[in-house]
Parts: C-alpha cells; structure tokens; sequence
C-alpha cells in the first residue's frame, strides 16, 4: 500500500479497529458473566457499556497522535455526560483502566503506547474531542465505537465502524466484526461455543478466527477481510487478509434479506409486506448492527432493507464503513428512491428518501427499488 493515497490513514484505522476488537472481546465475556455493572442506559434508554467509551477514548487517541489533534475531527456517537455524573465513578474508573490496559497492548498492532498511563481528565479529553459536526468540507473521521450495544451485552453480533469522510465522501471504512466468523459455516453456532470448545482442546487456527475485520478503500474495486489476532501473536500487514466479493445470486427467490433483530427504530411490517411481494422466500438472517453490511460484502446475504419508524433520523456512523465496503465488494447502497446515501450533511443521513436498500449488486438493487414503490404507494404510506 505504500504510495498509494489514503495508504497511512487505511493501515493504521485497520489496526486501530483490530485492537479494539479485542478490547471487546474481553469485556463481552466480562459483561456476559458478570451482569450489569458494566451497562448504563442513555437519555433514549438505549444501552452504553464500558466498551462504547474505552474504544471511543482509545481510537481517539491514536487517531490523534498519528495525525496531531489539530488536524484530526471525529464524529462518534458517544459523549461524556453519564460518565462525568456522580453515580459514575466506578463505571469512570473501569473505562480508564480498559483504556491504559488496550492502549499498553498497542505495539502488537504496530501502534505506539503513551509513554505513561492516561489519567482520568486525558481519558476523558480523548472521549470529548469526538465532538466534530462533520460537514460538506475537509476530512472527518466517523466512529462507531460498539455499533449493535444490544446484541453485546447480550453476548451475540456486534461492529466496531470507522470511516473517513472526505469532503462529503466516505473515502475509507473499516468495520470490525468480533463474532462474525471468517467462515460462514460456523455462522450457525453462538460465539459461546467458540469459547466453550477453544477451552476443551487446544484452540486451531481456524477455531481462532471467530471474528473478522473488513476493510475497503474508495474507487479500488476490492474489499478485504482479515482474521482476528491470535494469543501474542503480531499483527503483520496484509495479515491473511483475502478478497470478499457480493453474491452473485439476482432472482429475489433465492436471496437471503438481512433483518434488525431489533424492531425499535425499524418499520418491520412494511419490510415484511416488501420482503413478501418481491418473492423472497429464504429465511432471513437476523443480526445485530453493522454486521447485516459485512454479510452482504462477503455475499453470506443478498439483501438489507430499513424503512425508519416515524421521527427516527439515520447518523452517518451507523452506514459510513459499511456503504464504502459492500460498494467496492460489488454491492449497490441506495435509499429508498435509488439515491446515493448523503454524508455531507453532519452526524445525520439528511435527506433520506424514505429508507436505505443494500443489494448484492444492480439487477436485485432495481428489482428492489421498483417493488418498494409500487408497495408504498398501495399501502398509502
């Protein structure tokens, strides 16, 4: 990659999202088998965990070191304010050892350490600075620290998402996906069975690649997945790392749609309604997060619809890594009226017709965007 533009930003948000992969997995085990100490609710009753603010606080600071403070702006979804809150402490303290604990770790992935352990006001200084608006100009980093927090507690899928955003564009994603196993037919089995059977016999290879890491960079027609870092090894760049390519499969019968296994923010019963006057007729996979975009890249699915429930607006960091790796794999990311997803507007997808249709490429994506119009107008929406 060297020389090659974009090459310094690409290497090191591929290594930054390894370390905090790991980071999670340690603390989903924690928070698994030990409860909810470790799990806070936000002002919209949606969870944060110790994990949401220890990658923000980590990623924030490489990002930082790397490329000076004053040239780096991040977009992410967290903020300090339950942290800095009374009750807080102990939830405070956990979140700054986590992130002298991964960020100690650092030159396994080639990243440097601080040369002493951050203290409490540089944690949450690092947190803190992830407070940029984005906009139509300049370069922004877009982070999702825990993308899917539901499905992490709950000990099942979830992303770590970071992109960068240049002038509007999203020119680099890199999505971490720490139970999405590198082969697909282990996709059945819970990331438990993984941790059960690696402790009864000693763990192979592949039994080590539970997880995986997707990466792509604008306008290079390819999009790669690397395996997790194992025990001590190193991280040594390309890291196994191998091409992934959409499905090629375009006859809605025999594609398989990716649903939210959440229905909070989605529409379900019109996608259901879509989903039945297209033809799709394969069980859909159910998955937590940014995890439904790294299916379609690797063509484990054909199909991602998401019609917003009333009042809920889309953020960037939600789609940004996800759109620039299902599009460079093959795949078309559209809303609903067959537009480009807009990333120059700020921390919001404005603009939004409707809702946002993944496909595994152009004849399934038209097929699709022609059934969501002749459903919405008969049902009056």
């Amino acid at each position: 990659m060297e020389g090659e533009k974009y090459a310094k930003e690409l290497d090191v948000a591929v290594r930054v999202v390894h370390m905090a992969c790991s980071l999670c997995q340690r603390l989903q085990q924690g928070i698994v088998s030990a409860g909810s100490d470790l799990v806070k609710s936000k002002e919209d009753d949606s969870p944060v965990t110790v994990a949401d603010w220890s990658v923000q606080a980590t990623v924030s600071w490489i990002l930082s070191e790397l490329f000076g403070s004053q040239n780096v702006s991040i977009i992410a979804e967290e903020d300090v304010q339950t942290l800095s809150k009374a009750d807080s402490a102990s939830l405070l303290e956990a979140v700054v050892n986590t992130v002298n604990e991964c960020l100690a770790g650092a030159p396994k992935y080639g990243l440097k350490s601080p040369p002493k352990a951050l203290n409490t006001s540089q944690v949450l200084e690092a947190i803190s600075r992830c407070n940029s608006v984005g906009g139509p100009k300049g370069r922004h980093w877009v982070l999702d620290p825990v993308d899917g927090t539901l499905g992490f507690v709950r000990g099942d899928q979830y992303a770590v998402a970071l992109a960068l955003v240049e002038d509007g564009k999203v020119v680099i994603g890199v999505l971490g996906c720490p139970n999405y196993p590198m082969k697909k037919e282990l996709l059945s089995y819970h990331y438990q069975y993984h941790e059960t059977m690696s402790r009864l016999s000693p763990p192979s290879d592949d039994m080590w690649e539970r997880g995986c890491v997707m990466y792509a960079k604008r306008g290079s027609g390819e999009a790669w997945m690397q395996p997790p870092i194992p025990g001590d090894k190193k991280f040594v760049w390309p890291n196994s790392a191998r091409l992934v390519r959409v499905s090629s499969i375009d006859d809605p019968k025999l594609a398989t749609c990716c649903e939210p296994v959440e229905k909070a923010n989605s529409d379900h019963s019109f996608t259901a309604g879509l989903a039945q006057s297209v033809g799709l007729r394969n069980q859909p996979l159910r998955v937590y997060s940014m995890v439904k975009y790294a299916a379609i890249a690797r063509g484990d699915a054909e199909l991602f619809m998401k019609f917003a429930r009333t009042g809920y607006k889309e953020k960037i960091w939600d789609h940004a890594a996800g759109v620039v790796i299902v599009e460079e794999a093959g795949g078309v990311v559209t809303d609903a009226g067959g537009h480009p997803l807009d990333f120059s507007k700020g921390p919001y997808l404005e603009g939004l017709d409707r809702g946002i249709v993944v496909c595994s490429g152009a004849t399934l994506h038209e097929k699709i965007i022609d059934a969501v119009y002749a459903s919405w107008d008969s049902s009056n929406l």
